[in-house]
């Protein structure tokens, strides 16, 4: 099996691994950066449950290869929370129950984040749309969607100073 240097950050520090060239970045994330956070559900990029941020973007982590995250930036569940401070949608998750067995929840939380950084204000139809990737079996998506919209406000509340 054919190794391969890979340069990387995550969660904005800089980490250094040696990878498979077959070895996803869920595999990678997990055993080699010890980031368990990110789960995987399907294996096959149905559920979203692997999802982390990419250079920006929503991916599954077990359809990546992590020979790609060279030189790329990747955001996982471990550096949601900021000095021990949850997110203020890890505190809308809890406020609204929009968690039970914890599956979805690490890769919910990251497409529910790339959505705010790119529109504070969705509708609850573009909420629902943005987050269909990922499927959640135990509490269904009306807890889910009302935590993201109430944190969309506060979020939106901060930086209006009010």
């Amino acid at each position: 099996m054919k190794k391969v240097h890979v340069s990387t950050t995550i969660n904005g520090t800089l980490k250094e691994f040696l990878c498979d060239t077959r070895e996803t970045l869920l595999d990678a994330l997990r055993d080699h950066m010890l980031l368990t956070g990110t789960k995987e559900g399907c294996g096959t990029g149905d559920c979203g449950s692997c999802s982390v941020i990419f250079d920006g973007d929503v991916i599954c982590s077990c359809l990546t290869l992590a020979a790609e995250a060279e030189g790329r930036n990747i955001e996982t569940i471990e550096g949601m929370a900021e000095g021990g401070e949850l997110h203020v949608l890890q505190k809308k998750f809890l406020e609204h129950a929009a968690l039970q067995c914890g599956i979805c929840t690490p890769g919910i939380l990251m497409a529910s984040k790339a959505l705010l950084k790119k529109n504070n204000n969705p509708s609850e139809e573009e909420a629902r749309f943005w987050l269909a990737g990922n499927l959640c079996r135990c509490t269904g998506y009306d807890k889910i969607i009302n935590a993201v919209l109430d944190a969309a406000r506060e979020i939106r509340e901060e930086s209006d100073g009010v």
